[in-house]
């Protein structure tokens, strides 16, 4: 039998204080960070009760309306009407508008926080160098990680599961608005430079147009990343179709955690359709204009 590694470091030591230091931070700036994400709670609970507020059959054809104005092709409102129209059949509207509000809510402050930290990553090669071992620590920690210091911060709730389906969904937004940007050809960025654009007029009239459909494949991954979370954030009180997921485990329910995954299922083909055929709209449109 092998001997044991040697104790070269008292790790109760440095659990210990670890765990100290962040009880520290709990009770001292708890309360406030509370308060100071009240605003991000209602936001979450205003998209909510909007989507619930709407009528199941005026909702559907909205969504159908806006998918055939993405895509130009009439197979995808028609598969958003069963998708959408089973999905309240199985008697999962309700959780799934829950769903949808944390999905669209975690993935708009992505971009908020994404895109930004992108382009200030392709801008400087120093700051990526320190940004990509940072983002491969967000995309490979387990989710669970996160889920303990934001729990112990704000208690079980929809704060939490959204701030750990932020950290966990924005890694590829941060990734993709760098590489797009970097890749823009440098021919053009030259060709601007010479009529004398600016730094910031080189970036809104050349780099970020030419970027968008890598910059939308990131959001497209992001959103899929969020809507993954969703059973995860069930357990510390998201709810949605996570917690009926969540709850055919427990119970040993099949049939209830199975219609609750193709709930989740349908929500995420609608919303990966979208934004594709969204992102290859836009990369057409540009190819046409440089034609």
């Amino acid at each position: 039998m092998a001997d044991n590694f040697p104790d070269l470091i008292d790790m109760r030591a440095v659990r210990s204080a670890i765990d100290g230091w962040f009880n520290g931070i709990v009770s001292s700036y708890g309360q406030a960070l509370e308060t100071a994400f009240l605003p991000v709670l209602r936001l979450l609970n205003g998209i909510e009760d909007f989507l619930l507020w709407v009528p199941w059959f005026v909702l559907i054809p909205v969504v159908a309306l806006v998918s055939f104005a993405a895509t130009r092709d009439w197979r995808m409102p028609i598969a958003v009407i069963v998708m959408l129209f089973l999905t309240g059949v199985l008697g999962l509207w309700q959780p799934a508008m829950a769903t949808v509000a944390l999905m669209l809510t975690a993935t708009l402050f992505a971009i908020v926080i994404g895109i930004p930290v992108g382009i200030l990553m392709s801008f400087s090669n120093r700051l990526q160098a320190v940004m990509l071992p940072v983002l491969d620590v967000m995309q490979t920690m387990p989710i669970f990680v996160y889920l303990i210091p934001f729990v112990m911060l704000f208690g079980p709730g929809k704060i939490p599961a959204l701030l750990a389906t932020i950290v966990f969904s924005v890694p590829p937004l941060v990734r993709l608005t760098n590489l797009g940007i970097r890749e823009v050809n440098p021919e053009v960025i030259e060709a601007v430079t010479a009529f004398g654009a600016t730094p910031m007029q080189k970036l809104f009239a050349a780099q970020l147009p030419l970027a968008t459909p890598t910059i939308m494949a990131g959001i497209n991954q992001t959103t899929m990343m969020a809507l993954s979370m969703v059973v995860i954030a069930s357990m510390i009180g998201a709810g949605g179709l996570g917690y009926e997921v969540l709850q055919g485990i427990q119970r040993l329910d099949v049939s209830r955690g199975l219609f609750a995954g193709l709930g989740i299922v349908f929500l995420a083909i609608i919303f990966d359709r979208l934004v594709q055929a969204y992102g290859k709209r836009v990369q057409k449109h540009l190819e046409a204009g440089n034609t």
